[in-house]
């Protein structure tokens, strides 16, 4: 089996996981040696008092005297020693050499425990046995040979932080996943975002951005080659979205020429034979072939220039004028059209797609509303709402979802005798999409047909 190296994902999860496992280790580890519990070098100050108290005890067990009264003197005075000094609270132990008690008092189980693990005076040590703290050894020279010297004292302090961890499987717990966070938050950091990168390339694709982005090409090497499967994808679908636009554009073009000699010759045909309803009919479905292939050149290049012509704009300058337009065709048509004042909303994208989604919209409202059409402009939580309601006939609910596939014609009599093409929807809906928005069509309070559009404001 190959080892993992450090550019795969897998390998990058294989070290931290390891290196984060090193550290709770090591970390636990240096826990246990910080136990007071566990045999300790004695603090500096603490040290030289208890030399010094040695040091006394020394010169009183090496007063000179006669053999029979040293004797004796020598056994009180250590049993004397031995008596605990309560206002200190400090209990003074001796031992031979061998470790055998002298004069056993409290204690001598903590004691003799501690013998095991310090009989080296030259590094006497401390250690923690409940409450009670126990340091030595200390060399005693007697008149009858050395013997150690050892000290105990009652802990009066707050229980040492490190014994209220280890004593406590919950708080060690608790340290563990402290000293474990940063490296697993790093861990779940390298994991996720290329994968944030990614998800946010495919959302960009879903709302008509085809742009490759060479930043999906770093990180691990799974993701790397994720990211360049993903921007050749997004390469060719350019390429055969860019291909379709351009046979659609030619066709158009090419269908074009014909309709202009077919209106040409119909034309002719009136002057010379009058009017007839045959070439009225000619020519009445030759205009509306015309201006479908018009509006369909117009979607083409709107798809393929989506991205261009790009600019910030202000909400008022963008449409008044167009409103004004269309407030004025209303009241031609004996119609009512309102709307709240405009305001200075910055919003980013093509001055042309936005004038032309949301007149072809009030147009349609002009079209198929009774007498009256009312427009909203709202802001909230930097989205721009924008709300068309008619009193016409509507359209019906199942209908709703549909109106904004390209040459889509409701059932009602709304566009059928209209001579209406089925596209002015679809291109508002593919101008809209491109400027991240969102456009739903439901029915009106009024009793026709509701448009709203959201647009996100420019930060």
């Amino acid at each position: 089996m190959k080892f993992p190296g450090l550019t795969s994902l897998y390998g990058r999860i294989f070290a931290i996981f390891w290196f984060t496992l090193f550290v709770v280790v090591v970390t636990i580890v240096l826990l246990f040696q910080l136990d007071p519990r566990t045999g300790q070098a004695i603090p500096e100050p603490h040290l030289k008092r208890l030399e010094y108290t040695a040091e006394n005890i020394n010169q009183k067990l090496n007063t000179p005297q006669n053999e029979t009264v040293k004797k004796l003197q020598l056994e009180q005075k250590i049993k004397r020693l031995t008596k605990r000094k309560n206002n200190h609270d400090i209990q003074i132990y001796f031992t031979t050499l061998d470790g055998d008690i002298i004069s056993p008092q409290k204690h001598t189980k903590a004691l003799r425990n501690f013998i095991t693990i310090a009989d080296n005076p030259s590094a006497p040590k401390q250690r923690l046995y409940g409450r009670w703290m126990m340091a030595g050894p200390f060399l005693i020279n007697t008149p009858r040979g050395g013997i150690y010297m050892y000290s105990g004292q009652v802990w009066r302090g707050p229980s040492p932080f490190i014994i209220q961890i280890l004593d406590k499987p919950f708080k060690l717990l608790l340290v563990t996943m402290l000293v474990s966070t940063p490296f697993l938050l790093w861990l779940a950091w390298a994991v996720t975002r290329p994968a944030r990168r990614l998800q946010q390339a495919a959302e960009r694709v879903a709302q008509g951005e085809f742009t490759a982005d060479p930043n999906l090409e770093t990180g691990p090497r799974e993701f790397k080659q994720a990211g360049a499967s993903f921007n050749q994808m997004v390469g060719a679908l350019n390429t055969m979205i860019s291909g379709q636009q351009r046979l659609l554009s030619d066709i158009s073009h090419e269908l074009r020429s014909p309709l202009t000699r077919l209106r040409m010759a119909t034309a002719l045909a009136q002057r010379k034979q009058g009017e007839s309803s045959e070439l009225t009919r000619v020519d009445t479905e030759a205009e509306r072939l015309e201006n479908m292939i018009g509006e369909l050149l117009e979607l083409s290049r709107m798809q393929v220039d989506s991205h261009q012509q790009n600019e910030r704009l202000d909400s008022q300058t963008l449409w008044y004028e167009m409103l004004e337009d269309a407030r004025f065709e209303a009241e031609q048509c004996h119609k009512t059209l309102r709307y709240n004042a405009l305001q200075d909303w910055p919003i980013n994208g093509n001055p042309n797609l936005l004038i032309s989604a949301l007149e072809n919209v009030i147009r349609n409202a002009i079209k198929y509303g009774n007498d009256v059409i009312e427009i909203q402009f709202t802001v909230q939580q930097h989205l721009l709402t924008i709300t068309i309601d008619d009193n016409g006939e509507g359209v019906p609910e199942a209908e709703l979802d549909d109106i904004f596939r390209p040459f889509y014609r409701v059932s009602t009599a709304r566009d059928r005798d209209s001579g209406g093409t089925g596209l002015g929807l679809a291109i508002t809906e593919s101008a809209i999409r491109q400027h991240r928005g969102t456009i739903q069509a439901s029915n009106s309070s009024l009793g026709g047909l509701n448009i709203t559009i959201t647009l996100p404001l420019a930060r």
